[in-house]
């Protein structure tokens, strides 16, 4: 068995979408007729990761063994396409080859993902409510009615996301501020919240709002300041009592390694990002070694977010609920069995890989070609 052709495209879930809001997936097909299917970063519609997998990955795959996903992954990142990164579209790429290559390995052994990672400590996963846009351009009723109606799934826990430009360190402190006080209010004294501030503040301002979140009793302050300024976010994590986490544009395990040392004591790799599911069970060995938690980030409903939860299911230790982003059910007409939450937790089956697949006829009327 070989693998014969590798897919690579985009999905347009309504006209009016760009280019930059559709999804990146990859299916690749074996001489004897199996299949598996893959998500890259949807970052500008994936286009930069497609572009790799079609023009430098595909035709050096064309002939392996797709039960290799590990020497395949690690051949084409510390050797034939180092220079092409290592971060970002690349390692993006990797992701969707690596999910649809396990997959594809779930459908050959009839098991399912986590029966392969060696077996799961949990099937139900509860979860935790991940909503965004909630900087200055949405009034605080608003956020509160958006909180109000996310509750109503169960989540375990919540976290509001300021997805603001971060060209403009600071400038909504006081908004932010203002809508953490009223989110607790809302949900009470007890309830788990969290803060990403998605690369928003400098030094000094994310002092400021960690010192208020603390008083407020939140559970963590993600990315305080630009993700680059790794001594920083160290120098932050160890100034606050409260947890803060970064690592979703984290892109190898080495780059993790060095906000570890730098002091950060929760890593938050995204599994489209960081080598799909072998990339991550990695970045899972690193945190225990380390004495870190681990805590996945993944935004993505379908393919990413399965193959996220069948990790998260083998995962020893896992902390804190899983990310459930903002949902929509647009894309749910190309997918045989979308995950919903039932019950405020995720219910992994026993289907073979990642448990869902494409209804053909329906992603044939949205698929665009790269």
């Amino acid at each position: 068995m070989k693998i014969e052709r590798i897919e690579a495209f985009q999905v347009q879930w309504s006209p009016a979408d760009t280019p930059a809001q559709r999804s990146a997936f990859v299916r690749i097909w074996t001489d004897d007729g199996h299949h598996g299917i893959g998500e890259a970063s949807p970052m500008m519609g994936g286009l930069a990761s497609l572009g790799v997998i079609i023009n430098d990955i595909a035709p050096t795959l064309i002939g392996a063994d797709p039960l290799d996903h590990a020497v395949i992954q690690d051949r084409l990142m510390h050797g034939h396409l180092v220079k092409l990164g290592p971060d970002g579209a690349l390692t993006g790429a990797l992701a969707a080859i690596d999910i649809a290559l396990w997959d594809l390995k779930g459908k050959l052994f009839n098991l399912p993902i986590y029966k392969l990672l060696g077996g799961a400590w949990r099937t139900d996963l509860p979860f935790y409510a991940s909503i965004g846009g909630n900087g200055a351009e949405r009034s605080l009723d608003d956020v509160l009615r958006h909180i109000e109606r996310r509750l109503e799934d169960k989540p375990s826990a919540i976290k509001i996301r300021f997805d603001n430009p971060r060209v403009n360190l600071d400038a909504d402190i006081s908004d932010h501020l203002a809508k953490a006080r009223a989110v607790r209010k809302l949900v009470g004294d007890d309830f788990p919240l969290a803060f990403d501030s998605n690369n928003g503040y400098s030094s000094g301002g994310a002092m400021q709002v960690g010192r208020v979140l603390e008083e407020l009793g939140y559970w963590w302050f993600e990315e305080p300041v630009q993700h680059f300024h790794i001594k920083a976010t160290g120098e932050i994590a160890q100034r606050l009592s409260i947890t803060v986490s970064a690592g979703e544009q984290t892109y190898t395990t080495g780059g993790l390694v060095e906000l570890i040392n730098a002091g950060v004591r929760m890593i938050q790799p995204d599994i489209i990002k960081m080598g799909g599911i072998t990339g991550l069970l990695r970045c899972a060995a690193l945190a225990q070694a380390h004495g870190v938690e681990l805590v996945s980030h993944q935004t993505q409903p379908m393919i990413g977010h399965l193959a996220n939860l069948h990790v998260c299911a083998a995962q020893l230790h896992l902390t804190k609920p899983c990310e459930w982003n903002d949902p929509t059910d647009r894309m749910h007409a190309i997918f045989d069995e979308p995950p919903l939450p039932k019950d405020g937790k995720f219910h992994l089956s026993d289907r073979p890989g990642l448990g869902i697949d494409f209804i053909e006829d329906e992603l044939t009327k949205r698929r665009i070609d790269v």
